[in-house]
């Protein structure tokens, strides 16, 4: 099998094949940085973890694991000690301190990556990424080298990205998106990867790539900075994904950059396993097909099929080559994450058209509303919302009401505007029965890293 990351791709080499908040490295200095850090490896070395800053060192210390055949664990640099203690503690990886890493990267080893140790098997486990941990501590989601190499071929081969394209973006590098896509999809395919440290809509207006990735937070800020939105005309790829891109930011990132973005679906236990394609049809609200390997369904309520009509909402389950290979030392939950036919249970609720579209509802356990005997999806409300031009933000979710089962509620960032002319405002283009009851105003809405809203802080506030 072909590495994970092969240390040569045929090509010549660039001085800034890699470039991280402004500091260039060659592929040929990267691996050898990579060397110099699995130096420090102790024998026998389970798994080591990392800070994930946005840095070279970062870059080179993922590297280092999986060409040296040791997990890795990222952590997110702003994780508090309690998180940290249950990360190591679960994983049973050594954090290697910024200072060692340091020290590898000033006084390189001097041996190749290549030869220091053999190709890991493709079944071997490549990276440990930890959830969110909405319902608990944080679960381990271990993937292999088989699964993130089928991933990264499939949306190269969905995007048509190669070599010659440039990835510009300033997501983190403990995440999926970041990670995993964001810089070793880049390795892979040999392009060029900037990171901007901050995805701010000026650094991704002067970095001159030809594909950009970016979380919705991330794009809503481009299109309200209409010289840099501007700026990215000359790209041929612009992706969203990690949260639902918003219709209104669609229709504006497409009209201020005259490229529409690419929605794309995944999560860490699955990778990115929905996406639309480069040379396909890309629609406002709808993240596109399967990727090359992976299989989709749709349960009912009841667990039998439901239609692809595209209005029938039901539970999202995928099966493929990109799939997790089970929660670290949590067999119970691994096995409640599967159907008795194997299925990995998504926990989202979608919908799919006859052509086989995929829109994403939400979360069944926070966008599925079930109010007077209708079922809403609470991104189709946001959606109605944000359509009106004083909503900057909006999160719908439903709360539990003595009559209706669950009341839909709405918070709502917004000026010059009250709830009741939003309540109307909704009415006018659904349905009555998914109007908001109520619409509470905010300053803002709590998100995560990714800029996902935390809706469970909302109802809990």
């Amino acid at each position: 099998m072909t590495p994970l990351v092969p240390e040569s791709v045929g090509l010549p080499d660039r001085r800034d094949a890699v470039v991280v908040d402004g500091t260039p490295a060659s592929r040929e200095e990267l691996f050898g940085a990579a060397a110099a850090v699995a130096a420090r490896f102790d024998d026998g070395e389970s798994a080591v973890a990392v800070r994930a800053t946005p840095s070279l060192g970062t870059v080179a210390t993922v590297l280092a694991g999986l060409t040296h055949g040791v997990p890795v664990v990222p952590v997110p640099p702003d994780a508090g000690p309690r998180e940290v203690d249950h990360i190591l503690g679960d994983s049973g990886a050594r954090l290697l301190a910024d200072e060692e890493i340091a020290a590898a990267l000033a006084a390189p080893s001097g041996r190749s990556a290549a030869s220091a140790s053999a190709v890991p098997a493709p079944d071997s486990v490549g990276l440990i990424l930890y959830t969110s941990g909405t319902t608990g501590p944080p679960k381990g989601v271990q993937l292999s080298h088989a699964a993130l190499a089928a991933d990264l071929d499939a949306l190269a081969d969905a995007w048509a990205w190669t070599p010659d394209d440039v990835l510009v973006h300033g997501l983190p590098l403990f995440h999926v998106h970041g990670l995993v896509l964001g810089v070793l999809g880049a390795l892979r395919v040999g392009s060029r990867v900037v990171h901007t440290r901050r995805p701010t809509p000026e650094a991704y207006a002067k970095a001159g790539g030809s594909m950009y990735f970016g979380v919705p937070t991330v794009w809503s800020r481009v299109t309200e900075d209409a010289a840099s939105a501007r700026a990215l005309a000359g790209a041929r790829l612009l992706v969203s994904g990690s949260a639902p891109l918003p219709v209104p930011v669609f229709e504006r990132l497409a009209g201020l950059t005259g490229i529409v973005p690419v929605e794309r679906y995944g999560m860490t236990e699955t990778l990115i396993t929905v996406s639309a394609r480069a040379d396909g049809d890309k629609r406002a609200g709808w993240v596109g097909l399967p990727v090359d390997g992976v299989e989709t369904r749709l349960v009912g309520e009841d667990g039998t099929p439901a239609p692809r009509d595209g209005e029938t909402v039901g539970e999202l389950q995928v099966r493929g080559r990109t799939l997790f290979d089970g929660y670290l030392n949590r067999p119970d939950a691994t096995a409640e994450s599967f159907t008795a036919d194997g299925w990995f249970r998504t926990g989202d609720v979608a919908v799919i058209g006859a052509d086989g579209r995929h829109r994403i509802v939400g979360r069944a356990s926070t966008d599925l509303i079930k109010s007077g005997g209708y079922r809403v999806g609470a991104g189709e409300v946001e959606g109605a919302l944000l359509a009106h031009p004083a909503v900057r933000e909006a999160a719908v979710v439903g709360v539990p009401h003595d009559d209706l089962g669950q009341e839909i509620v709405a918070f709502v960032v917004a000026d010059g505007v009250t709830g009741p002319e939003l309540t109307a405002f909704v009415a006018e283009s659904l349905s009555v029965h998914k109007r908001p009851r109520r619409v509470l105003l905010r300053e803002d809405l709590p998100r995560n890293a990714m800029g996902k809203v935390q809706k469970k802080q909302l109802t809990e506030s």
